[in-house]
């Protein structure tokens, strides 16, 4: 489910109001952690954090015009989702948080390959969120993404 917003603000003020709340919490968790350089903006029709064109400017390789994604976050229909380009491209950071997440939530993970869904908004684990988004610095995620992600 994508929201036609023009601005962060304007997509709080039209996903459902009982996501506005977790959804700025996981915003600020995020923003706090991130290592420099990283940008945030909307893409994908989410909230996302990026590497600019002014670190990377051959942008992302599926449509140059944008900055490599590396987070992501999005009120979906049934849940909140949590993007991690990171998670999906580097094994032993996706070991990390598979083994640290039992430590600090008491439901199953529910994940995909980059997304971790959150139906019950009040159990989101933030503290590890906020470790996460603080795991990989821009030039690690370039050199990953260089790596195994561009063709």
């Amino acid at each position: 489910m994508q929201f036609e917003a023009s601005s962060i603000e304007e997509y709080f003020s039209i996903i459902p109001e009982d996501r506005v709340i977790p959804m700025k919490k996981l915003r600020e968790t995020i923003l706090s952690n991130l290592p420099e350089g990283f940008e945030e903006m909307l893409n994908y029709g989410m909230i996302g954090f990026v590497v600019p064109h002014s670190l990377y400017p051959a942008g992302y390789h599926c449509d140059p015009k944008l900055p490599v994604p590396f987070m992501g976050i999005a009120s979906q229909k049934r849940f909140i989702a949590v993007y991690h380009m990171g998670i999906y491209a580097d094994p032993n950071l996706l070991e990390w948080f598979v083994g640290e997440y039992p430590k600090h939530s008491k439901l199953k993970l529910d994940m995909g390959k980059s997304c971790i869904r959150f139906k019950k908004t009040d159990q989101i684990p933030y503290e590890l969120i906020g470790q996460l988004s603080g795991k990989m610095t821009v030039q690690a995620w370039i050199d990953l993404y260089e790596s195994k992600l561009k063709p």
